[in-house]
């Protein structure tokens, strides 16, 4: 079986004051897109929890849920930029490690086919629920 890096007590992975005081200033200034991601996951879609701008060691993640592990990141105009580009396989690379799946889409898809970026977030989270017998749903109803 494999450790858990992440135990839930450990979510930020050493993340500093300035990380979380990073983070905070990022959710008070969300961007449009930001914003319009976020009211679809405050909603809890399909029972996942999402955090927004979740401190992680030295990151901020745009948006997080813990349970699956995935990381959702929405990407502006400066991501374009090489030394971004760099940071951003260099993050990557780290949460891979930290056993974290990681879906990109920039401002660009948000703004102009949010329906389909919602399909694909709703395909990973249907992926992520696991499959329930229908009389072990009808057991939890009576219990």
């Amino acid at each position: 079986m494999k450790k858990d890096k992440l135990k839930i007590s450990g979510m930020h992975d050493g993340a500093t004051p300035s990380v979380f005081e990073n983070a905070q200033k990022l959710r008070d200034h969300m961007t449009e897109t930001e914003q319009k991601i976020w009211e679809f996951l405050k909603m809890k879609p399909m029972g996942y929890k999402f955090r927004r701008q979740h401190p992680l060691a030295g990151y901020v993640l745009d948006f997080y849920c813990h349970r699956l592990r995935l990381s959702l990141e929405i990407d502006g105009g400066y991501h374009i930029q090489k030394e971004q580009k760099e940071k951003d396989v260099e993050r990557t690379i780290y949460l891979e490690n930290m056993g974290i799946s990681e879906i990109r889409f920039t401002n660009e898809q948000v703004l102009n086919d949010y329906e389909t970026i919602i399909e694909i977030i709703n395909s990973k989270l249907f992926a992520g629920t696991p499959f329930l017998h229908p009389t072990r749903l009808f057991a939890k109803r009576n219990a």
